[in-house]
C-alpha cells in the first residue's frame, strides 16, 4: 500500500492589495493561504492522493482556523507544530509574478523561520510517508532552516522514501551571507525527482545553461538546452532519476520530462485569460507527483502536470480547484 505524500514547508499569507490605492479606498486586501509545498499538498488532496503537511505556526485562533480549513481539504494536519509568534506574509497584488519586482516578503521571525535541527520527530512524522516534497524556498531564509531540511532529508533517505525538490530560485529571499550554490547541492543530492528549469538550475546549483534567455530562441533551441543541463544534472546529482524542465513563454507552455532513459515533451498549451500567476508551478509539481505516484506513462505525467499549470493561470489565489476531469481536456 502506497504511503502519503509528505509536503514540508513554510505556511503563509499571501496579502494581494488591488493596486492605484484601490485598496486603500476600499480598506479591503484580498487574503490567500498559500506556500509552494501547501498549494502541492491542496491539489494533490484534491486529486485524491493521501497527504500530509508539515509547517510550523504560532499557537493562535489563527493558526487554529487555517488547520481547520486543511482538514477539511483532506490534508493530514498532525505534523504541524506550534511554536513562534507570527505566520509568514508576502504581498503580491493580482496578476503579478512571484519573481517580479511587485513580490515583498515579510517572513523575517516567522514560525516557520524559528524552526532548529532537533524539533521536528521525523521518525515519527515519516512513518506513514512514501513521498517527501520541499522546495529551494525553504532553505533560502536561513542557515537554521537550511539545517533542518539537511535533517528531514537525512531522515527521509535512510527510510528509503522518494524524495522531490522544487527549484524554484528566489534572488529576494537569499539574504543571510551564503549564496545558494553553496547551499543546495548539500541538499540536491538526496532527491530522486528535480523540478525546475534551466535558468534556475544555473542560479540555484551552479550549473551553467546554453542560454541566457528564451527571447527569440526555437523550441529546438530550448529543448537542446535543456536535455545538455538535465545531462549535467545528473552527473552531479546520481540519485535523481526523474528531472521536469517547464518554458512558461510569452503565450504558450511546455515542459520536458526525462525518467529513466525515457524523454518526453509535453504538449504545447496556449496560455490565455490569466487571472493569477502565484501558484502555477507548484500545480506543475503538483501534477508530477500524482501521475508518478499512480505509475501513469511517463508521456500522460508530463501532459497532465503542463495542463494543470496552466489552469492554475486562470484560477485566483495561490492553490487550484481544478478537478482531474477539467485538467485532462486540455490535452
Amino acid at each position: 500500500m502506497k504511503g502519503k505524500v509528505f509536503c514540508f514547508g513554510e505556511i503563509l499569507l499571501r496579502l494581494s492589495p488591488a493596486l492605484n490605492r484601490e485598496w486603500i479606498h476600499k480598506n479591503s486586501l484580498a487574503v490567500f493561504i498559500g506556500g509552494a509545498e501547501l498549494n502541492v499538498a491542496t491539489a494533490l488532496a484534491k486529486w485524491n492522493v493521501p497527504v500530509k503537511y508539515c509547517t510550523a505556526v504560532p499557537d493562535n485562533y489563527l493558526s487554529r482556523e487555517i488547520i481547520e480549513e486543511l482538514h477539511l481539504k483532506k490534508i493530514d494536519t498532525s505534523a504541524i507544530y506550534f511554536l513562534g509568534n507570527r505566520i509568514g506574509i508576502f504581498y503580491l497584488p493580482p496578476g503579478a509574478d512571484l519573481k517580479s519586482a511587485g513580490v515583498i516578503y515579510d517572513r523575517v521571525g516567522s514560525a516557520f523561520a524559528e524552526l532548529k535541527p532537533g524539533i521536528i520527530n521525523w521518525d515519527e512524522v515519516l512513518k506513514d510517508c512514501s513521498w517527501f516534497h520541499f522546495s529551494a524556498i525553504c532553505p533560502a531564509l536561513n542557515e537554521n532552516t537550511a539545517a533542518v531540511c539537511k535533517e528531514a532529508l537525512v531522515a527521509a533517505s535512510a527510510k528509503g522514501i522518494t524524495i522531490s525538490i522544487d527549484l524554484n530560485y528566489r534572488v529576494r529571499l537569499w539574504k543571510y551571507g551564503k549564496p545558494p550554490a553553496e547551499v543546495m547541492p548539500e541538499l540536491v543530492k538526496y532527491c530522486n525527482v528535480i523540478m525546475g528549469n534551466i535558468w534556475s538550475v544555473e542560479s540555484l546549483l551552479g550549473i551553467r545553461s546554453a542560454l541566457t534567455s528564451s527571447s527569440g530562441k526555437t523550441k529546438k533551441e530550448l529543448l537542446d538546452a535543456a536535455d545538455k543541463s538535465m545531462l549535467q544534472l545528473h552527473n552531479q546529482f546520481p540519485n535523481a532519476t526523474t528531472f521536469a524542465y517547464t518554458f512558461r513563454l510569452e503565450n504558450e507552455y511546455w515542459a520536458m520530462l526525462q525518467h529513466g532513459s525515457e524523454k518526453v515533451v509535453s504538449k504545447e498549451l496556449r496560455i490565455n485569460n490569466v487571472v493569477d500567476k502565484a501558484g502555477s508551478g507548484d500545480c506543475f509539481m503538483g501534477g508530477l507527483i500524482y501521475g508518478m505516484h499512480h505509475r501513469h506513462n511517463i508521456q500522460h505525467i508530463v501532459d497532465f502536470a503542463a495542463s494543470a499549470a496552466v489552469g492554475k493561470l486562470q484560477e485566483k489565489g495561490d492553490t487550484t480547484n481544478q478537478s482531474i476531469e477539467q485538467i485532462k481536456t486540455r490535452f
